[in-house]
């Protein structure tokens, strides 16, 4: 049921688009052309980007023989940690100790990975079936209304199902900032890996709530290969980030995309969060601007005649 609403709501978010090029096009020309620009752009990031990640994992990969040097180096900043609070021994001695636990786990990670790509595959595939099928299922949706009203409820149905695209929209283009801002503060102080850094974070960024945060820890931690204070200043620097994306950038994107208030959109993402979860903070926004319009359109006319 979850997979099946999520794939709802990303046929619902790419529905504008494919609505606009079936004003020129018949409408599964128009889905076919969607899927081969998502293709297309992945398959352009992954040439941009693969390559210098399979190097940058490379060199990270030759460098743990070097890092593990530093373990036993007393002048070093990584030996002094490491001889102040004994990390190499702490983990040779967990690998001994657990290592069936540890085999247990790793098989825990790979069924987990599988269902991860499972699960993305029936998103995308349920998906691209609401996409080519969404007249007739909002015709569905529509026909539910009564008849004095249909006209208003398709109206109104477009204009929500439109706001969820912007939402869409402008959650990505927040993802894209916050992976150009690591990516520069990554080459600003040294951090090894920027690109490989900048995308990790760019993509936990579209986890509402959590995202960023699991993302600046990362980069936190691959900091501190360069010293303390780095990795001190990295996290203050998304500390300072996530709230001004939380308080400024994401409600000044969103009021563009969805036309809903700075305030409403911080409030809902946090009462979203709180009763649901990720799943929650994803849809807050979109329902808020849902419930906005309805407000506006159904609610305050009544008022206004009482």
């Amino acid at each position: 049921m979850l997979l099946l609403g999520l794939s709802l709501f990303i046929a619902a978010g790419l529905d504008p688009m494919v609505a606009w090029l079936h004003r020129r096009m018949p409408r599964p020309l128009a889905v076919l052309l969607v899927i081969l620009l998502g293709l297309l752009l992945t398959a352009g990031v992954a040439d941009l980007v693969v390559p210098v990640l399979v190097r940058e994992i490379t060199a990270l990969v030759n460098a743990l023989p070097h890092y593990f040097k530093e373990l036993n180096d007393k002048s070093s900043f990584i030996g002094r940690f490491n001889d102040r609070y004994h990390v190499e021994r702490t983990i040779r001695d967990a690998l001994t100790k657990r290592s069936s636990s540890i085999a247990t786990g790793i098989l825990g990670v790979g069924r987990a990975v599988l269902g991860a790509l499972a699960s993305t595959v029936v998103v995308m595939v349920v998906s691209i079936y609401l996409l080519f099928d969404m007249p007739r299922f909002k015709r569905l949706i529509y026909g539910l209304a009564p008849r004095s009203r249909r006209a208003r409820t398709v109206l109104l149905g477009d204009q929500i199902f439109a706001k969820v695209g912007g939402y869409l929209l402008g959650n990505i283009v927040i993802s894209v900032v916050t992976g150009l801002g690591t990516w520069v503060w990554c080459v600003i102080f040294g951090v090894p890996f920027p690109l490989l850094l900048a995308v990790l974070v760019a993509l936990f960024d579209l986890v509402p709530v959590v995202g960023s945060t699991i993302g600046g820890i990362i980069v936190a931690g691959v900091s501190l290969t360069v010293s303390l204070p780095v990795a001190i200043a990295t996290v203050g620097f998304y500390l300072l980030y996530r709230f001004l994306e939380d308080y400024l950038l994401a409600p000044r994107i969103m009021r563009r995309t969805v036309d809903v208030p700075g305030l409403v959109t911080v409030v809902a993402t946090l009462i979203g969060g709180v009763l649901l979860g990720i799943i929650g903070a994803l849809v807050a926004i979109p329902v808020a601007a849902a419930v906005k319009l309805l407000l506006e359109e159904l609610a305050a006319p009544r008022l206004e005649q009482r």
